[in-house]
């Protein structure tokens, strides 16, 4: 497989939340890698995600957008800077 990342993804462990709506509850996610452009997520089902939606890392909205998906795991972009 080809690496296309522009960055470097280094491996972490933190948790994090999806953030659907304002009225939504948040999903529960562990971020498993985190770079400034995007990251890669393992959540209990991808079943029902949209393609855009905001991630709450380290206690900051970011709005991102589905790259990748498996299962139980979302690669995502991120469109709005740190």
């Amino acid at each position: 497989m080809t690496e296309r990342r522009v960055s470097f993804r280094g491996r972490t462990l933190k948790g994090g939340f999806i953030v659907l709506s304002d009225k939504a509850p948040k999903l529960e996610c562990t971020v498993r890698n985190f770079t400034k452009a995007g990251a890669a997520l393992r959540v209990s089902t991808t079943f029902g995600l949209p393609q855009h939606f905001d991630v709450v890392i380290d206690g900051m909205a970011r709005r991102c957008r589905s790259q990748w998906r498996t299962d139980n795991k979302i690669g995502v972009v991120f469109e709005s800077p740190m």
